[in-house]
């Protein structure tokens, strides 16, 4: 498994990582997902305290007995959890920092190697939250920090007022939102991107007919059911990487240079073995393909996010 260098930190994730959101709150399942993970050379596992409202952190921290020092271990915060289930968004010092010490006791281990702003606005009290990120660096109870965020204004003040190391957003064929103004600036300012929701639902995937049949009435994103449709069966009708959608989308996001990791769900190990294969076994995309590719996509815009 190909292993990029995550920004400008030491840490090096694998090409694919494991998206712990899909795992489901069976611990043998769980696990077993997770050790097939790592044994094909899986490093980057990804999830958040709001995940099954806690459940998923102290699942992921017993599938990790005895393997820890085998992972980059992820996880996010700011969205404080409440004993009904509800949460509301908070960006402070004192539950940052309040935060990590619950997440670490669920995932059984000493540090994160990855905590991640799960979030954020432009009204964020941005240089508090710095502070805390930075102080738990200091008092080794984190490595590095990034943000998992989709809001240009607010990726840009963290950028150029903090020393994140990766952004999460979410990227695909059928989501190039990140093409319009992110990408390049953040590869230039040395900052890597993991990607979320780069199958698109599984929209993306070799499996799209079943899926659209099942969960395409209301298009997707910016796609009405129709053009949804349409442009997958575009899509199919040309010469994919491997013969595969699911391969080609997987390489379509990784052709950018700021890419380090395709993070991708699974619920089920047969569902993270198509994963592995598809991107094991597939070739770079090559250039006239990725503009074939570009062409029957759209180009998404952000809107102005705060």
């Amino acid at each position: 498994m190909k292993k990029n260098q995550l920004g400008n930190s030491h840490m090096y994730v694998s090409e694919i990582g494991l998206g712990c959101m899909s795992l489901g709150t069976e611990q043998r399942k769980a696990s077993d997902i997770i050790d097939r993970a790592i044994d094909a050379g899986i490093n980057y596992l990804d999830t958040a305290d709001l995940y099954d409202q806690t459940v998923n952190e102290a699942i992921v921290g017993q599938a990790l007995k005895g393997k820890r020092e085998q992972i980059i271990l992820a996880s996010k915060v700011g969205n404080h959890l409440q004993p009904d289930g509800s949460w509301f968004w908070d960006p402070s010092k004192a539950y940052i920092k309040e935060q990590v010490k619950t997440s670490l006791l669920r995932l059984q281990t000493d540090y994160l190697d990855l905590y991640q702003l799960h979030g954020g606005t432009i009204d964020d009290p941005i240089d508090e939250v710095i502070e805390a990120f930075e102080e738990l660096k200091q008092e080794g109870l984190i490595r590095y920090y990034g943000i998992s965020s989709i809001r240009p204004n607010v990726i840009r003040e963290y950028v150029n007022r903090s020393s994140i190391v990766s952004v999460m957003m979410q990227y695909s064929l059928l989501d190039r939102r990140p093409e319009e103004s992110m990408l390049d600036f953040l590869h230039e300012e040395g900052i890597s991107v993991v990607t979320r929701g780069s199958l698109a639902k599984g929209f993306l995937t070799d499996h799209a007919k079943t899926v659209i049949k099942n969960k395409g009435d209301g298009g997707y994103l910016s796609y009405s059911a129709d053009e949804l449709k349409e442009v997958i069966d575009e899509l199919k009708q040309i010469d994919l990487v491997n013969n595969s959608l699911t391969s080609t989308a997987m390489r379509y996001v990784t052709h950018h240079p700021a890419i380090a990791s395709v993070v991708t769900g699974a619920s089920s190990t047969k569902q993270l073995d198509d994963n592995i294969s598809a991107i094991l076994h597939a070739s770079t995309l090559p250039l006239s393909l990725h503009e074939k590719l570009q062409k029957i996509t759209k180009q998404n815009f952000y809107t102005n996010h705060r």
